[in-house]
């Protein structure tokens, strides 16, 4: 069998997709030495050290299109340039780790749809390009002989919205990285500490801060908790800031100003992949408040480096964290939360113990154990 994989997010391992993708390679020459694997490289990216051992490369060569933007150059990739590779190459299997499948492959096609955030979600699809981009990959994600998806919370969306049939469609958990770890690794969280300025005890969120991660009812509940801690215990924010004051991504800066709490929000920017799990094991509370996700990542990260999270109440943490995370509703709730798990530390142990038990549950090789099974399922149509 010989699988090629879109390697369209290979350089952006920040995002959902770049990790999937970074992490699935590794663990598929693990455990199945005999498949071969081909990552298909848009013009962009120079293959580099980072190439994963054992597995071939492709780069994809210019076109006319990537003079036209980053979006254009995108969709050439997409339905020209990783087909003609995957043609080339002689695979058996295509596999587009998110939604962007072609239209037209030259192997069985496999799509990984990691949720329905541009047609759920009414700010993503504004404007006709983002419009003719959603028809595009839903008829492609139409095409496909079979769905990968994150959990069975973004398998029922998918079912109901792009109207695929259930059993073309196959949730496969993420994983969580071993260097998440309340003890290993904990050498290097003094060096963190000093490198992005941290306080002794600090609030920490992470992620994109576009509309659905909701990092406008952290700020509110924020204020509650000022009134019960003053600034002894600050908010830190991580993650690259995008231009603010669009549809997609709200002033949070100025919402925190408005709120008067410039002083006890932190901004730490853009934290390096080797620094996080330090990040995660120096942070007192890990607040998760989006309201929607496929799967939702951090949190577990966070359980499995020993810090305790409150996350927002929607049925993908339900069924994802369980009982391991503080679920709250509202920015009153989340408030609550965190302050309990800052000052009753017996709950607080208690809290920890949960997401430990509940992190171990999934791991990248589990990833690729089940993304593998739905391979062999497909050569065997």
């Amino acid at each position: 069998m010989h699988v090629a994989l879109n390697g369209w997010f290979w350089d952006q391992p920040h995002t959902g997709s770049g990790q999937i993708i970074r992490r699935l390679l590794p663990q598929l020459r693990k455990i199945a030495p005999e498949v071969r694997l081909t990552l298909v490289l848009p013009p962009r990216i120079m293959p580099g050290e980072d190439r994963p051992p054992g597995v071939e490369v492709i780069r994809v060569g210019r076109s006319l299109a990537d003079g036209l933007g980053t979006r254009a150059g995108k969709v050439w990739f997409e339905q020209r340039g990783f087909p003609a590779a995957v043609r080339r190459c002689g695979a058996d299997i295509a596999h587009v780790p998110y939604w962007g499948p072609p239209l037209s492959s030259p192997a069985r096609l496999i799509t990984s749809i990691l949720d329905l955030a541009p047609v759920r979600i009414p700010e993503y699809g504004r404007g006709l390009p983002n419009r003719l981009y959603n028809a595009l990959v839903t008829a492609g994600a139409g095409g496909s002989a079979h769905t990968l998806t994150l959990s069975q919370t973004a398998k029922a969306e998918i079912v109901e919205h792009l109207g695929l049939a259930p059993e073309t469609i196959t949730p496969v958990y993420l994983g969580v990285d071993e260097h998440f770890h309340p003890r290993i690794g904990a050498e290097r969280d003094e060096a963190v500490r000093r490198k992005y300025d941290l306080p002794d005890r600090f609030v920490l969120a992470i992620g994109g801060f576009d509309r659905r991660k909701q990092f406008n009812e952290l700020l509110l509940a924020y204020t509650y908790v000022v009134q019960g801690e003053g600034d002894t215990v600050p908010l830190v924010m991580a993650g690259r800031e995008p231009k603010w004051g669009t549809p997609v991504f709200p002033d949070m800066r100025r919402y925190a100003q408005q709120l008067d709490l410039a002083d006890v929000v932190r901004w730490i920017g853009y934290v390096d992949e080797e620094d996080k799990p330090s990040l995660y094991r120096l942070a007192s509370v890990f607040a998760f408040p989006s309201g929607y996700e496929g799967f939702g990542l951090p949190p577990l990260e966070a359980m499995a480096s020993g810090t305790p999270v409150v996350a927002w109440e929607i049925d993908v943490n339900q069924e994802i964290l369980g009982d391991a995370a503080y679920l709250v509703k509202n920015a009153r709730g989340l408030a609550g939360a965190i302050l309990a798990l800052l000052e009753q530390e017996t709950f607080r142990q208690s809290m920890i113990n949960q997401g430990l038990a509940q992190a171990t549950r999934y791991s990248w090789r589990k990833t690729a154990q089940e993304t593998l099974a739905v391979y062999e399922q497909v050569m065997r149509l």
